[in-house]
């Protein structure tokens, strides 16, 4: 067996926590993305309510956590996108483990993620962003 890294052994840890929470890391259907990084970044108007069911699949770049909420960016065959992930929107009940242990803790830069929200202007005027539910 060949030697394992730190890095692939934690890696290997994390997904093995993942199953045994009841999430199938490797769902075999496919998320129904309906649009895409650029699209969004090119197309968003906020005068005009567009793209208010979005659903993204990608890559996780980056992640800044700031207790119950989180900016993320995801990579997607177009490009990049931010989103914002919310532990309440999330975790709508008492049990904030999809957003406490899932995605605080197991998730790792490079993870295929799918994200579930709409498109928002943030107040310092940025857009566009989404609020997102994470697909598991």
């Amino acid at each position: 067996m060949a030697h394992l890294s730190e890095q692939e052994i934690v890696r290997r840890q994390n997904l093995q926590k993942i199953i045994d929470l009841g999430i199938n890391p490797y769902p075999p259907e496919l998320y129904p993305v309906n649009a895409y990084a650029a699209d969004i970044k090119r197309d968003f108007k906020p005068e005009a309510p567009n793209f208010q069911d979005v659903v993204l699949a990608g890559r996780l770049m980056s992640s800044r956590n700031m207790g119950k909420a989180a900016f993320a960016e995801i990579q997607d065959t177009s490009g990049r996108i931010q989103v914002y992930i919310n532990r309440d929107q999330i975790c709508p009940g008492e049990d904030k483990t999809l957003y406490d242990e899932v995605y605080k803790h197991l998730l790792d830069l490079g993870d295929f993620i799918g994200v579930k929200g709409y498109t928002f202007v943030t107040k310092t005027g940025r857009p566009p962003y989404m609020p997102a539910r994470l697909l598991c």
